[in-house]
């Protein structure tokens, strides 16, 4: 096969998947507007080729993702993911955390020891575990909060056990708190709040609301997609007849 045919190959699905990512990468450091993010991946999930799907990334770091990869009929091992992937062991990157009339907060990809230990006094924390590693399968938050908060973030299906007590205070349960996914980790939140509060609460990761912002676009240009097909496929029995 010679390069000039490589503009002409269909592109496959994962293909516009990979171009997808090097755009939300881009949109989450700044490099491209909403609207340009917005743009640009509607013209991904509508290339066919990869001469269409080339200059879409062309002025962005990873542009290349947008290449055809080689055709290996070796099978490669799959990744490691899911939660058997973010159950690392170890000691943890962070044992507590603590706030005196200020704030503390542990985001991002961060590893949750076993046991993360937390005290607020007029003050307020926040343990985000979206994007957390867990050091075992089973973890605890233990919170003392004396007029002042702390916020636990936990995505959806991992499992939350609430045991704190409350005094002129309390410990909020997650709403929507459906079965645990298999797997997944077990959070037991305790501790004690003293005209004070400790809240649970799930969320999605930014990322994985913009996924599931563009698979109901993309569902939404396929509908309209085979909406035009039937349409033409009309037109042309009616000529035809």
């Amino acid at each position: 096969m010679t390069d000039d045919a490589v503009p002409d190959l269909r592109a496959s699905d994962a293909d516009r998947e990979r171009v997808a990512e090097v755009l939300r990468d881009a949109l989450a450091e700044g490099r491209l507007d909403m609207g340009e993010f917005e743009e640009r991946l509607e013209a991904t999930y509508q290339a066919r080729t990869y001469g269409e799907l080339a200059p879409i990334t062309r002025d962005l770091p990873a542009g290349a993702a947008a290449a055809p990869a080689a055709v290996s009929f070796t099978k490669a091992p799959a990744e490691q993911d899911g939660w058997a992937g973010r159950i690392v062991g170890g000691e943890g990157s962070s044992a507590g955390g603590f706030a005196v009339l200020s704030g503390f907060e542990r985001k991002g990809r961060w590893t949750m020891p076993k046991r993360f230990n937390c005290f607020a006094f007029m003050g307020g924390g926040e343990i985000d575990l979206r994007e957390a590693y867990f050091a075992d399968r089973e973890v605890e938050i233990n919170c003392v909060a004396v007029m002042g908060g702390v916020q636990v973030i936990v995505p959806p299906g991992v499992e939350v056990v609430v045991r704190g007590v409350g005094v002129m205070g309390g410990f909020e349960h997650p709403r929507d708190d459906g079965p645990p996914e298999p797997g997944a980790p077990r959070v037991i939140v305790g501790g004690f709040a003293f005209w004070g509060g400790v809240g649970v609460e799930r969320k999605v990761t930014r990322a994985e609301r913009q996924r599931l912002k563009e698979q109901r676009r993309r569902e939404r240009l396929e509908r309209k997609e085979a909406r035009h097909e039937l349409h033409r496929a009309r037109r042309e029995d009616r000529r035809r007849y």
